[in-house]
């Protein structure tokens, strides 16, 4: 199966939604200041659940197979720079946080997120 660029970008994108979606265990990441106390609860209503609730998707197996994959795309860009500037469009974020994380101007950050996509595509089309 052939893939162009666009579709490229867009299970990038896929899959740093599916990433974020993921459930996250307590106690999975590191802990930051050591606090043991529960959560102080500063209003009644949220003592009884009041409030709306938060539902997350969860993402389906299928859905984390596809984000494996796509993740695994990112090997074949070779500069660190651009796997890293290609994620954080995928991510969402807008060109000038790019460029002030990597260090380059927005036309070379696009330029370079382009030839990335460009690799990509050889790599998985061969």
């Amino acid at each position: 199966m052939m893939l162009t660029t666009t579709q490229i970008v867009d299970r990038l994108e896929l899959a740093a939604s599916t990433l974020r979606r993921l459930p996250n265990p307590p106690r999975s990441t590191p802990r930051r200041d050591g606090n043991t106390w529960p959560q102080v609860i500063h209003d009644v209503h949220e003592a009884y659940g009041y409030n709306k609730p938060q539902l997350r998707a969860v993402p389906s197996a299928r859905d984390i197979a596809f984000m494996e994959e796509t993740i695994n795309w990112l090997r074949h860009v070779p500069r660190t720079d651009d796997r890293k500037i290609l994620w954080m469009r995928a991510e969402g974020y807008r060109w000038r946080p790019i460029c002030i994380q990597v260090g380059l101007t927005r036309s070379t950050a696009h330029h370079r997120a382009m030839a990335a996509v460009l690799a990509i595509q050889r790599a998985i089309n061969r």
